[in-house]
């Protein structure tokens, strides 16, 4: 496949990203109004073999349990076909073929997006059906040729009655570069209104993500996919008329973050731990009541506790001159680890008071996580009456890093001292 974009475009060159950006990915969704059940499926993985990311963005036709479940089988086969190094054309002969059609409307019942970023920064995509990708160079829209394949299936009886064209697209990214993809529950927010009789269209899904860019350059992926959505669902009064689904890829400056968390085992590692969390450069927590005591007490500071962060089952956070904030130690970590472990609702119900869900805030908006882990054990944890479900903390941090890392594709790594 050729190389797609124009090569008048300035900074289409991957030399630089190797070594300085991360691939941050993103996504938000909202499913139809009085439905449980979404009809899109958003997968995404980073390959342990070759360290390529792979994100799809699947929508089913219509809406509910039978829609979700045609958009995880294409979702899915999208992502480990590609993942397994079968060609892009190959894969996409695979899925028409496979793919359902409706009887009625002649139609497949999924369409797909699907996003291949490999280490040196290649990005090949591939679209079928669902609105088309934007891409975001700077404070501009870049428009990408797209190279078009019309496929038959092989059993023309069961296939589409309209032609069938997937397009593919492939090209260099940048640090700063953005890709925003959704499925029509965004473009076709407010359709039939009198304001949007065609509905909010791609092209005004567009203009709003640009907008939000260059009001706020540095938006993380997460936050500008949430602001996406939630702008679609307000057009359609907050009662969304078809599942809401929108996907962003961020090529930027990787973003740090320190985790430090229970005492060394042995007391002279103490004056280590502190100067590792002083010298750090990023997002800074502590979590532990003996860990503060520690870091407080060598570094002179004092701690104050945040009495309105406190709710049911989550101890409240504290202030520290140096400290994005301070924790209660197993306990919160703990409720962070369940959250983390229901992913869909961790995107919809970040932005909380409460500690664990500032932490998990924290950990969404970074990239490279490093965790100091202090190993002395904590006699209170060893208490008969504590709950059975109260793990040792090496345990739940060891949960927590393979959480972050599997489904939210960080870079994690862990010391223990």
């Amino acid at each position: 496949m050729a190389d797609t974009l124009p090569v008048s475009i300035p900074g289409d060159s991957n030399s630089s990203l190797l070594q300085n950006a991360f691939v941050e990915v993103g996504h938000f969704q909202l499913c139809k109004h009085n439905q449980n059940a979404p009809g899109d499926v958003f997968l995404s993985q980073k390959n342990p073999s070759d360290g390529r990311v792979i994100t799809t963005l699947s929508d089913g036709l219509g809406s509910g349990i039978k829609a979700g479940v045609l958009a995880t089988l294409t979702a899915t086969m999208a992502t480990k076909f590609i993942s397994y190094n079968i060609p892009i054309r190959r894969v996409s002969e695979i899925i028409m073929d496979t793919l359902p059609v409706c009887s009625e409307r002649g139609i497949s019942y999924a369409t797909f997006t699907l996003v291949d970023i490999a280490p040196d920064a290649t990005v090949k995509i591939m679209e079928y059906d669902n609105p088309p990708y934007t891409f975001i160079r700077g404070e501009a829209v870049i428009e990408p040729s797209k190279e078009a394949t019309a496929f038959e299936r092989r059993d023309k009886s069961t296939g589409p009655k309209n032609d069938t064209r997937v397009l593919y697209s492939r090209f260099n990214a940048a640090i700063g570069d953005r890709l925003v993809f959704f499925s029509d529950g965004v473009s076709q927010a407010g359709m039939g209104t009198k304001r949007y009789p065609f509905g909010w269209t791609t092209a005004k899904a567009r203009e709003f993500a640009l907008g939000s860019v260059r009001e706020k350059p540095e938006i993380s992926a997460r936050e500008l996919a949430r602001s996406i959505v939630r702008q679609a669902s307000q057009i359609d009064m907050s009662k969304p008329k078809d599942d809401i689904s929108c996907g962003v890829i961020y090529f930027r400056q990787p973003r740090d973050m320190l985790v430090v968390t229970g005492p060394p085992i042995r007391p002279e590692s103490d004056k280590e731990i502190v100067n590792i969390f002083s010298s750090f450069v990023g997002k800074k927590v502590v979590s532990g009541g003996t860990t503060a005591t520690i870091i407080g007490r060598e570094l002179n500071r004092g701690i104050k506790v945040n009495m309105k962060s406190f709710v049911k089952n989550v101890p409240p956070w504290s202030e520290m001159e140096g400290a994005d904030m301070v924790t209660e130690g197993i306990i919160t970590l703990g409720a962070v680890q369940a959250m983390l472990e229901k992913r869909n609702e961790v995107e919809a119900n970040t932005g909380g008071m409460d500690a664990a869900s500032r932490m998990i805030d924290l950990f969404l908006d970074s990239d490279r996580i490093t965790f100091i882990v202090g190993t002395k054990i904590n006699e209170a944890h060893q208490d008969p009456t504590m709950p059975v479900e109260l793990e040792i903390r090496r345990n739940v941090i060891k949960r927590i890093a393979s959480l972050l890392k599997e489904k939210y594709l960080k870079e994690v790594q862990i010391r223990y001292f």
